[in-house]
């Protein structure tokens, strides 16, 4: 069968499910049923030391339902439930306990499905070419290929390397389809494959420093030569020998791309309509205000092309837009699904995400900080002294207050250059003070992951080191 008779399969057979659970709940007496249909296939296997230690492959279907029955002025009471039974048997006893949760429930005043003339129709529905047939076709033989080689590459980049946390290639294919007794279809298939790569070397005084490099596409062709990725692991690796602290200051922090894009996953959690609208952000009520610096574009685009994040439509059906989240340091919107936009009086961001179980709330797509013109070799020569940030240890974030404190590690900056590795410091200030001082926005944005950042500079922070 080809690639196209095979989509329009599944996407027949996904839709017929999710009407059979909608007009199940339905005729039990749900007001608004909601169905959520996903199946899929993930293929993971790791070697260490040329050995394979895991081949895992498992498939999975799975039903969710969200119902809402009304109770007079007082709103909706819902539920959600969720079940890997697709038997006819199942779907009823699915729908029975969503309607019966349902009416145990408080009825909520906000509570309700969106307005069915923001509903999106299939027809509007792009194609972002998410879907790769040849990660799809991976098996577990060819996974083992990519990490062996992957592994290899490393400990054969030098002698000093010779031991490895392992490597690990991963591929996952998916779909999903939506019914909603609102009217709403929607349906999507997507693919996405990695490869991590991590040795170990030995340091003096029987330490051990490890590190790693990991590419990652929706598209097989996309992902980085397994040479490539081991190689690059191997160097991160050894620049880690000698490692030491640096005594307690006020400095510079530059921010490679994996560690900036953990900050921007701070600002996203912060900005989430449910953190505003129960008050635990410290960015509450700041909508046209200054949250970060003039440098700071951040943008969320679920319409890129084989974007990780990618999707035509939002979780409740609205259809997919770009937003801009920040635009020159200046906080435009909350992220919002239909729920927590009521709670706030404002109107969905079309950022709402459907869960397995049924359950919907708002989240982001492709949350990217938009790359400057400056190169991260540029950045770190114009830092007279500072800490160069790989990788951070630890929670230290405070939502309500914005209060940071991370565990870090990476290397000292004097005079422009990388002089030697750092290790056991802690970096600390406010999310709010170091978005404010980001100084230095590079030009090296790769979207590995649906958070991505390029290399930034905070023009001072708080490092707790030696002394």
């Amino acid at each position: 069968m080809s690639d196209v008779k095979s989509t329009e399969a599944q996407r027949a057979a996904l839709f017929s499910l999710g009407d059979r659970i909608v007009a199940a709940a339905r005729a039990l007496g749900a007001d608004v049923a909601e169905a959520v249909i996903s199946e899929g296939s993930h293929l993971s296997a790791k070697v260490r030391l040329g050995e394979p230690e895991l081949v895992e492959e498992a498939g999975s279907r799975s039903i969710g339902v969200r119902v809402m029955v009304k109770d007079g002025e007082q709103g909706y009471r819902v539920a959600v439930s969720y079940s890997s039974d697709t038997s006819e048997q199942g779907i009823a006893r699915l729908a029975e306990d969503a309607v019966e949760l349902a009416r145990l429930s408080e009825p909520d005043a906000f509570a309700g499905p969106p307005e069915a003339s923001l509903l999106s129709k299939e027809s509007e529905h792009v194609d972002l070419d998410l879907f790769d047939p040849k990660v799809d076709g991976i098996d577990g033989a060819m996974a083992l290929r990519h990490a062996k080689n992957g592994e290899a590459a490393a400990l054969g980049a030098d002698p000093r390397v010779t031991n490895s946390e392992g490597a690990t290639f991963s591929r996952a294919s998916g779909a999903k389809a939506i019914v909603t007794s609102g009217g709403f279809r929607g349906y999507s298939r997507g693919t996405y494959a990695s490869l991590t790569v991590s040795p170990v070397v030995d340091d003096e005084g029987g330490k051990k420093r490890s590190g790693y490099h990991w590419t990652a596409k929706r598209h097989y062709a996309g992902l980085l030569p397994d040479e490539v990725v081991g190689k690059e692991a191997a160097r991160r690796t050894l620049a880690k020998l000698g490692a030491k602290k640096v005594e307690t200051q006020e400095c510079a922090v530059v921010f490679d791309p994996d560690a900036a894009r953990s900050l921007l996953g701070l600002l996203a959690s912060s900005i989430s309509g449910g953190a505003i609208w129960r008050k635990s952000s410290y960015l509450v009520d700041r909508i046209g205000t200054e949250i970060a610096s003039p440098l700071v574009t951040v943008v969320d685009d679920p319409l890129l092309p084989q974007g990780p994040g990618s999707r035509a439509f939002d979780g409740e059906g609205l259809l997919s837009r770009r937003n801009v989240v920040v635009e020159n340091g200046k906080l435009l919107m909350y992220f919002l699904d239909t729920y927590s936009a009521k709670k706030l009086g404002l109107a969905s961001t079309a950022s709402a995400s459907r869960g397995g179980s049924g359950g919907v709330g708002p989240s982001t797509t492709n949350f990217i900080l938009q790359p400057g013109t400056t190169s991260a070799e540029e950045i770190v020569a114009s830092t007279q002294r500072g800490l160069y940030v790989t990788d951070m240890m630890g929670f230290g974030f405070n939502a309500v207050t914005g209060d940071f404190s991370r565990g870090a590690s990476g290397f000292w900056i004097e005079d422009g250059k990388k002089t030697f590795p750092v290790s056991e410091v802690t970096i600390s200030s406010n999310l709010d003070a170091m978005l404010k001082g980001i100084d230095l926005v590079g030009s090296d944005l790769d979207l590995r992951s649906a958070i991505a950042s390029p290399t930034i500079r905070i023009a001072s922070m708080t490092l707790a080191g030696s002394g």
